[in-house]
């Protein structure tokens, strides 16, 4: 183990001359999850499962000591007033006043959950007016929960994760529309961690607009692990570039639904103190989006 470090160190030492333009390593990483189902795992058929925020923790442990890994903020359905809601609370304080590395998903869910998807007839449809609302929503919620964890962390070095084109079953002629909006909001993500000093992570050139293999279900919004590895993957060429996950790296697929993660959980707190802290866990789907992230088929009324 000792001589395992050392060569990690070796390697850190190697490519500190080429990664000026990236953020600095943080040794040992303690590294937070924060959002919707993205970073929760959430697969094309409503299961938990390994998604890029594993991935990521994956790829860490194999190159430098992490101190520990937590995707207790992460939450399928979570909308970037949800994130807020959920990082201002006292069981959050510690895990953020931890974090030296932490990955936000916010926003897709203030967005697309205002877009009609009609798998059968691969339309989309949505009202302007409700995305224009909806994406400024976007935009303060965003600024905002930057601001508390410039407070509550510190010390953390913050990347916000862009979004992808979500439906490239849909016909080409029903692209073009919803695919802008998606631009606007990877622009509001971008502008905003520019502004609070944290990183922007592309993701969207690896899916494109028909990334049908990376997000296999018509009716389904989610990635495969394929996705979730150009995601990972993504974050790598901000973190450190000589990084990557193989496709020989994928774990097996081990999917979970979500009544199986609340049981186990229940198993566990009647096992565990309350106060005791569970580490590299899923966390429970949030009670109000039983459907999950990005599953919402109908259009909501403006309010």
């Amino acid at each position: 183990m000792k001589k395992y470090w050392m060569a990690a160190m070796a390697g850190f030492l190697l490519f500190s001359g080429t990664a000026s333009a990236q953020a600095a390593i943080q040794i040992p990483a303690a590294y937070v999850a924060i959002g919707d189902s993205l970073a929760a795992g959430q697969t094309p058929n409503q299961q938990i499962d390994t998604g890029y925020t594993d991935l990521i923790h994956q790829e860490l442990t194999r190159n430098q000591p992490v101190a520990f890994y937590s995707k207790d903020l992460a939450f399928p359905g979570f909308t970037t007033a949800d994130v807020l809601d959920s990082i201002q609370t006292d069981e959050a304080e510690k895990v953020l006043g931890s974090a030296n590395l932490i990955t936000i998903s916010a926003g897709a869910n203030d967005l697309l959950r205002l877009v009609q998807n009609d798998s059968k007839q691969g339309s989309l449809t949505f009202q302007q007016r409700q995305v224009d609302f909806a994406l400024n929503g976007a935009r303060k919620n965003m600024d905002l929960i930057l601001s508390e964890l410039t407070e509550k962390s510190p010390d953390a070095t913050v990347y916000v994760m862009g979004y992808y084109f979500a439906y490239p079953h849909v016909r080409e002629s029903q692209k073009n529309g919803t695919s802008k909006q998606l631009d606007r909001l990877n622009e509001i993500l971008r502008l905003s961690a520019e502004k609070a000093g944290a990183i922007f992570v592309s993701v969207d050139q690896p899916f494109g607009a028909n990334g049908v293999d990376k997000i296999p279900n018509p009716a389904d919004v989610h990635p495969n692990v394929i996705g979730y590895q150009a995601m990972a993957n993504a974050f790598f060429e901000n973190y450190q570039e000589a990084w990557t996950i193989e496709n020989s790296e994928l774990p097996p697929a081990n999917p979970l639904s979500f009544e199986e993660i609340i049981e186990a959980q229940e198993q566990q707190e009647q096992k565990t103190p309350k106060d005791s802290e569970a580490e590299e866990t899923a966390k429970r789907p949030s009670d109000q989006n039983k459907t999950g992230y990005l599953a919402l088929q109908q259009e909501i009324p403006y309010v």
